[in-house]
């Protein structure tokens, strides 16, 4: 048991410290799908920790990797020095991908991805003497990290509002959301693609010059789920071609597998400049970011003054222990058809999620791969606070879920079973026909 000092010496992240700390919510061991609180109360695992954990906790695979790592090759820098697990990661990543990109470069979370790729951008340009080019588009309602840089490229009011004006020089384009068009879609809906040609009006607003990238998550996850229409993406990759812009895809949620198949891009048949990638890279076991480029963002750095050609990396970039857990869990995705088991669980998964169709105060569901998203209506005045009690019942009643407002988020690890699904959703199901 925890005291109240040791509870009030941990400021806790994204979390409502005051309430969680009169009653707190404890996890000590995981395996598999479940989590076990300090009682060994098995709690199934809906959320994949926060997305992260596709293949299940503690599997062997990566356990003995990180293991063996830590008494081999405890810490290497990785500026002007290398360890060779470091580069054999990024061909094997370069090879996941399709061989789309060209070159990885390591960071410590996807907030650091994505404000890597932001410098990557920015650099691009000056190199090619349009240096003027420092615009990035973003979206309503995105999310993209809690570095200066993605808070500025976020659309999370929430996010923002405490910290003043962020960075200059970010628009936004609408986001994607429409309960009137789109509620209770199965699969990604038909109506919202022409929301894509608002990137003509901010071109018109701000003129191309000075426009540097379009940044989108091909799905918005901590938004709440929130689909983009069939045609959306591939119509964002016309424009950003047509007039030179680079296309960034935040996939730090939706990479390694999340929706099937390697990344979102390959789901979407829509391959971007970059692609900032996180989470799922090393199973969640040890903190890793990986930045995805192309082959021209490379060669046009390369052409410069000889000696450093980005003056940007992190202390930890291509940690060891990070690189062997993300060597571990490719090895784990390819042996275990770990993509074709979650893609065989998809209809199953569907059919569960929109079982709960009708129940008190559910105003949407969507889903997509091993992904949904219940969507409850808003108590008068008292926005989140109905999720909030669905997702404290849950936790109470052994299944984790995820909320942000009034929207339950579900991600569960990629090998889950059908009694997994039945679980979940049977529990929901309970929960939500008595909630207030």
């Amino acid at each position: 048991m925890l005291s109240k000092q040791q509870l009030n010496s941990y400021w806790m992240p994204f979390t409502a410290n005051r309430d969680y700390k009169e009653a707190p919510r404890l996890v000590a061991s995981a395996s598999g799908m479940y989590y076990r609180d300090q009682n060994g109360r098995e709690i199934l695992d809906g959320t994949a920790g926060l997305w992260c954990v596709p293949l299940g906790h503690s599997h062997p695979t990566v356990v003995k990797a990180v293991q063996d790592a830590v008494a081999t090759l405890d810490y290497a820098p990785a500026f002007q020095i290398g360890h060779p697990q470091a580069f054999e990661l990024a061909e094997q990543l370069i090879d996941y991908s399709g061989h789309k990109f060209g070159q990885v470069f390591y960071t410590n979370s996807g907030s650091e991805a994505v404000d890597t790729a932001m410098k990557m951008v920015l650099a691009y340009h000056r190199s090619r003497g349009e240096a003027q080019r420092t615009r990035f588009i973003s979206r309503e309602r995105a999310y993209h990290g809690v570095g200066f840089g993605g808070m500025s490229l976020g659309g999370l009011p929430a996010n923002r509002k405490q910290f003043g004006t962020l960075l200059a020089g970010v628009d936004y384009l609408p986001h994607t959301h429409n309960l009137e068009k789109n509620a209770f879609t199965r699969g990604l809906p038909e109506y919202g693609t022409h929301l894509a040609d608002e990137l003509e009006r901010l071109i018109a607003l701000h003129d191309i010059s000075t426009i540097a990238a379009v940044i989108v998550e091909p799905l918005a996850g901590s938004a709440g789920v929130i689909l983009p229409s069939k045609g959306y993406l591939k119509r964002l990759r016309e424009l950003c071609d047509k007039h030179g812009i680079l296309l960034i895809f935040d996939e730090v949620i939706t990479g390694f597998g999340r929706m099937g198949t390697p990344f979102a891009s390959d789901f979407f048949g829509v391959t971007p400049d970059f692609m900032t990638t996180a989470k799922g890279l090393t199973n969640g076991v040890v903190p890793m970011g990986a930045v995805f480029s192309h082959q021209k963002i490379y060669d046009a750095l390369m052409e410069g003054p000889a000696g450093i050609e980005l003056f940007h990396g992190y202390t930890y970039s291509g940690h060891p222990l990070a690189v062997a857990a993300s060597l571990a869990s490719l090895k784990v995705f390819k042996e275990e058809k770990v993509l074709e088991h979650a893609q065989s669980m998809t209809a199953y998964w569907e059919d569960g999620l929109h079982s709960l169709k009708g129940l008190p105060h559910v105003i949407d569901l969507r889903n997509v791969g091993l992904i949904g998203a219940i969507e409850l209506e808003s108590m008068p005045g008292k926005v989140g606070a109905r999720a909030m009690a669905a997702y404290k019942k849950a936790f109470a009643e052994g299944v984790l879920v995820r909320t942000t407002g009034d929207i339950i988020a579900m991600s569960p690890p990629l090998i889950l079973e059908k009694k997994h699904v039945d679980q979940l959703f049977g529990k929901l199901h309970d929960i939500l026909k008595h909630l207030d």
